[in-house]
């Protein structure tokens, strides 16, 4: 059986080395590059959709529902996993090719780390706030430097500054050259640990969200080192990668206020029953192919039609 990303770095995270992180991140590349080439997007990139292909020992994108062209207006709403959502989509802006390239980068630093992004955070406003602001996961050491530099490209904040698809297939291709001509070494084992689960739970699935008055996305730059908050993020998880995750925090413009007394935030929940809701006790569950249509009908249209083919 064909097992995600997300279940192979869990399995075998503490014995791969750079070359074959590397490898793993040229496959997910290519594969995109197919998609972009047909003038498409996948829409919801993330570990759980990245499939190890038994029959030819590489990874591929699956979980097509969604793919297809950009569309020229933004959603009405957000369907995806949080972690992996552009900003600019966050903040109101249509999905674009680049919006996706920002979902690639988050995939390097997974297959970098063996970790989960955001591991122990609920996939929630305050979670979408800290992303529009420039926070991103943790580095952790021993990362190369151009893959680093890559990854930080991947997700800066102004979509016009990321590696479009074919940069980006050249430039993780000339890395994978050179780690796959150099003999294996151990010098990722011992400084990565497979993330463990701890007494929270966060549910990793896709969901629709709806998200209003975001500020304009930015970097999270050394300009507000001196005004760092002095509370973490959120997170419930004492050690590992995310220990020392600070919030910005300057100086609140009148924007800043009335975009704070403004913002709204909305999850819609599909229940067994295929009926929208807002109840965050009921889990997104889309297993028929008419569900994932009538999904789609709701980010682009508004309106959500679900029909139960079993009745």
């Amino acid at each position: 059986m064909d097992a995600s990303l997300r279940e192979y770095l869990q399995k075998n995270n503490s014995q791969l080395m750079w070359k074959e992180r590397i490898q793993i991140a040229s496959d997910i590349v290519v594969a995109l590059k197919s998609i972009h080439d047909e003038n498409k997007v996948h829409r919801n990139l993330h570990s759980g959709n990245i499939f190890f292909k038994q029959a030819n020992q590489r990874f591929g994108i699956g979980d097509l529902g969604f793919c297809g062209p950009v569309i020229d207006q933004p959603l009405k709403s957000i369907y995806g996993n949080l972690p992996y959502i552009a900003p600019e989509v966050i903040a109101g802006k249509k999905y674009t090719f680049a919006s996706e390239i920002y979902s690639v980068a988050i995939l390097l630093w997974e297959i970098a780390s063996g970790q989960i992004p955001f591991i122990d955070l609920e996939h929630d406003h305050q979670l979408a706030t800290h992303i529009v602001k420039g926070i991103r996961p943790r580095m952790v050491p021993a990362i190369p430097l151009e893959y680093k530099n890559l990854m930080k490209q991947c997700w800066d904040s102004d979509p016009s500054k990321r590696p479009d698809i074919n940069e980006l297939a050249d430039r993780i291709r000339d890395i994978n050259k050179l780690y796959q001509n150099t003999s294996n070494r151990s010098e990722t084992g011992e400084n990565l640990e497979t993330n463990k689960t701890s007494g929270f739970e966060t549910d990793y699935a896709s969901k629709l969200y709806q998200f209003e008055k975001f500020p304009q996305p930015r970097n999270a730059t050394d300009a507000f080192d001196n005004r760092l908050a002095q509370k973490n993020l959120p997170n419930k998880k004492k050690g590992g990668i995310f220990k020392v995750t600070k919030i910005f925090k300057r100086r609140p413009s009148q924007n800043d206020i009335n975009d704070k007394e403004t913002t709204k935030h909305q999850m819609y929940y599909i229940n067994d029953k295929y009926k929208i809701n807002n109840n965050p006790k009921l889990h997104l569950k889309i297993q028929e192919e008419s569900t994932i249509l009538d999904v789609k009908e709701f980010l682009f249209n508004g309106t959500l039609n679900v029909v139960d083919l079993k009745t």
